[in-house]
């Protein structure tokens, strides 16, 4: 694939011929270990293997300088932005900073995502508006002044991650579901709009995943179990398992796939 990656926040050159990827809030809830959060939705080291520089956008300057020094310790270029994804002034300026470290990114992989767990009676105006800001407004503004300079070399590649809630309904976790309803209609969207102009956009909908964000879940043994038999694979993801996807779809090999939400959870929304 040829062109600069922005992955949720960030950037790739050589083997999927990209030469950046912008990486938001370094996949907020995809955090396993401290300082590898990259690892998760966005495999930093397949895509440095495949020539991928980045640029890294979260808003604690530790998480962010620990993901540079692995990123880099591959061989792969990195460079990092602080950023509230949640302030649009911020979100402005940190699109209008990224092309400084590699050039105009080619790859916009949305990965931020809160989930503030309350009943729906009780969700304050400020949860739900900030729900909205990091999980839907973030997606949109990004790639909105993003993808002109994707539209001009015609070619580019947006990767928003969805959710199993962009389909279903669970408890206590109504914004949320809703933000990620949002997610895959703005990637119809985005798809409908740019891919004339060599611009795809598709969308990643994980299933259960270890993460800070099903935490309430993972830490319940007979939860997170029923949850596993949910699914056809008879359990649930592992890290790894969404590293294939992101990649197919930063690559040429998705040249003919857009508007898409790819469900990566062992067959749970198909049962």
């Amino acid at each position: 694939m040829r062109g600069k990656l922005v992955v949720g926040n960030w950037k790739m050159n050589g083997g999927l011929v990209a030469n950046a990827a912008l990486l938001s809030e370094l996949g907020a809830g995809w955090k396993p270990l401290p300082g590898r959060q990259i690892a998760v939705c966005v495999p930093y080291p397949y895509l440095a293997q495949a020539g991928a520089a980045v640029v890294l956008v979260a808003r604690g300057a530790k998480a962010l300088a620990a993901a540079q020094q692995a990123i880099e310790a591959t061989g792969a270029g990195a460079a990092t932005l602080s950023c509230d994804l949640a302030d649009r002034a911020q979100l402005a300026d940190c699109a209008a900073r990224a092309p400084a470290f590699f050039g105009a990114p080619d790859i916009l992989v949305c990965a931020a995502g809160i989930n503030i767990r309350k009943p729906m009676l009780e969700l304050s105006a400020d949860d739900w508006d900030r729900t909205m800001r990091v999980n839907l407004d973030a997606a949109f503004f990004l790639a909105q002044r993003l993808a002109p300079a994707m539209i001009e070399k015609r070619w580019g590649r947006i990767i928003n991650l969805a959710s199993l809630q962009s389909v279903r309904a669970f408890g206590n976790s109504g914004a949320y579901g809703v933000s990620k309803a949002g997610v895959a209609q703005l990637t119809r969207a985005q798809a409908e709009a740019w891919s004339r102009h060599g611009v795809n956009a598709n969308a990643i909908a994980p299933g259960f995943f270890p993460t800070p964000l099903t935490a309430a879940v993972a830490n319940d043994p007979a939860r997170w179990q029923q949850l596993a038999e949910r699914g056809f694979v008879g359990r649930n993801g592992a890290l790894p398992d969404i590293r294939g996807t992101a990649l197919y779809l930063a690559s040429r090999a998705s040249d003919y796939v857009t508007g898409q939400t790819i469900f990566v959870d062992g067959g749970f929304s198909a049962a």
